[in-house]
C-alpha cells in the first residue's frame, strides 16, 4: 500500500515514483512538481490516482493540462494574499504562451479540483481589438453566442468538479467555460477566482449547466463578467466591473438564480438580460451601480424576475425594459440615475410593484412612445425626481 504518511519530497525532479502497492483501501499520494526543473505538470496527473494530490511549486508551465477523475492539483503553499489573489496562485503559472493557438488551457474531470493557479495566454488574445470594443461600448461587437467555438482557459465539460483560488486572463475565449453534455451532471463548484482580459466572458456558463458560481471577480472582459446561455447556475457574491458588455449576461434560454452580486462600472449594463421568452432569471438583492446604460437591462422578450436589487447612478436607468421584454419589478431602489428610476420602452409589459424610486435626473417612471406597452403600476414610492414622478407618453395601456 502507499505510505500513510505521504511525505512532500523534495527531489529537484518530478516525483513520479510509486509509493508502493495500491490497493482498494490505499491511502491517497501527494505528488510533487517542483518549479526548478522542466518537469511538467500533466506527468503528475498521469501518474496520480483518484484521490491523490498533485502539489506544485511556484514557477511558469508551458503545457496543456488535462485533470483525471479525483485528481486535486494544487499550488504548493498557504493562503497569504497576493496582488490580486492568492500569493501561491500568482506565483505558479500554467502559460499557454510558446503553444499552438488551438491548444486547450486545462480541462477538468469529475470530482478533480483544480486550487491556486494562474492560467493564461491560450488562444489569440487581441488587444488592438479589445481596446476598439472598449471605446465604442460594446456597440459594433458582434451578437456571438457564449461558448462558440475555441477553447476556454479552464474548461468545465460535463462533470461536477471543483475550481478554487484561481486567476485566469488573457484567454483567446472564455477565461472559465462551463458546459453541459447529453445525459451528464455538471455542476461544478466555481469559487473565488479572478478572471479579467479575457477575449470571451470571464465565466462563461452553457448548454444546461447548472453551476454554483461564488465570489469570483470578474473584470474588463471582452464580453460579460459572468455570461449564461442555455444554462440555470446559482450565481451568488461574485464582483463583476469594467466589463465590455454587462457585468452579467443572461441570454438564449437561461434562468440562473442571480443574488447579491455588485456590478458597477460596465460598459453597457450592471446585469443584461435578453433573447427569447424563456429567458427566465430571478435577479434579487444585487447592487448595480455606475453602469454606462442601464443598472439592469432587459430587451429581446425576456421575461426576467427583478426583486429588491438597488440600481443607481447608472447612465441611462436604474431598469430598463425593451424590445417586448416582459418583467416583473419588485421592491427595487432605484436612485440618482441619468433617466428614469425604471424605464419602459418598445412594447413592453411589466408589473411594477413596491419600488422606491428616488432623485432621478428625470422621472420616477418613464413610459417611452410606443405602438402598444401595457404595465400594472402599483404601490411604489416616487420621490423627488428631477422631472415628472411618471411620465406617460402615447401607447401604453
Amino acid at each position: 500500500m502507499k505510505s500513510p504518511h505521504s511525505p512532500y519530497l523534495s527531489s529537484p525532479l518530478l516525483i513520479a515514483i510509486f509509493i508502493g502497492f495500491t490497493g482498494p483501501n490505499s491511502p491517497a499520494a501527494i505528488w510533487e512538481v517542483p518549479g526548478r526543473s522542466a518537469t511538467r505538470i500533466q506527468t503528475a496527473i498521469d501518474h496520480a490516482e483518484a484521490g491523490d494530490t498533485v502539489l506544485v511549486r511556484p514557477g511558469v508551465y508551458r503545457e496543456s493540462v488535462r485533470l483525471k477523475p479525483g485528481i486535486t492539483l494544487r499550488s504548493l503553499g498557504n493562503d497569504a494574499p497576493g496582488k490580486l489573489g492568492l500569493l501561491r496562485a500568482e506565483s505558479t503559472v500554467i502559460d499557454g504562451t510558446s503553444l499552438p493557438p488551438d491548444a486547450p488551457g486545462v480541462r477538468m474531470a469529475a470530482g478533480a479540483v483544480l486550487d491556486g493557479f494562474t492560467v493564461a495566454n491560450f488562444g489569440r488574445y487581441d488587444d488592438a481589438r479589445w481596446r476598439h470594443h472598449h471605446a465604442t461600448s460594446g456597440n459594433e461587437q458582434s451578437h456571438d453566442h457564449i461558448g462558440v467555438p475555441g477553447n476556454a482557459g479552464i474548461l468545465v465539460q460535463g462533470v461536477d468538479c471543483t475550481l478554487k483560488n484561481n486567476i485566469v486572463h488573457h484567454i483567446g475565449r472564455s477565461g472559465i467555460g462551463i458546459e453541459g453534455a447529453p445525459g451528464k451532471n455538471c455542476s461544478p463548484l466555481v469559487v473565488a477566482n479572478f478572471c479579467y482580459r479575457n477575449m470571451g466572458g470571464g465565466i462563461g456558463s452553457m448548454k444546461g449547466s447548472t453551476a454554483v458560481i461564488s465570489n469570483n471577480v470578474c473584470f474588463e472582459n471582452f464580453y460579460a463578467g459572468i455570461g449564461h446561455d442555455n444554462a440555470s447556475p446559482t450565481v451568488v457574491s461574485n464582483l463583476c466591473y469594467a466589463n465590455i458588455r454587462a457585468g452579467i449576461g443572461v441570454s438564449e434560454g437561461a434562468s440562473p438564480l442571480v443574488r447579491s452580486n455588485l456590478c458597477h462600472s460596465n460598459r453597457r449594463a450592471g446585469i443584461g438580460i435578453r433573447t427569447g421568452a424563456n429567458t427566465r432569471p430571478t435577479v434579487e438583492f444585487n447592487d448595480c451601480r455606475d453602469n454606462q446604460m442601464a443598472g439592469i437591462g432587459v430587451e429581446e422578450e425576456a421575461g426576467p424576475t427583478l426583486r429588491a436589487n438597488r440600481c443607481y447612478r447608472n447612465g441611462l436607468t436604474g431598469i430598463g425594459l425593451r424590445e417586448h421584454a416582459s418583467a416583473s419589478i419588485l421592491q427595487n431602489e432605484c436612485f440618482e440615475n441619468g433617466q428614469s428610476g425604471i424605464g419602459l420602452s418598445d412594447n413592453s409589459s411589466a408589473t411594477v410593484r413596491g419600488n422606491h424610486l428616488h432623485h432621478n435626473q428625470a422621472s420616477g417612471i418613464g413610459f417611452a412612445k410606443c405602438v402598444k406597452g401595457t404595465a400594472l403600476i402599483e404601490n411604489n414610492r416616487l420621490i423627488d425626481n428631477a422631472m415628472v414622478a411618471a411620465g406617460v407618453n402615447p401607447g401604453w395601456t
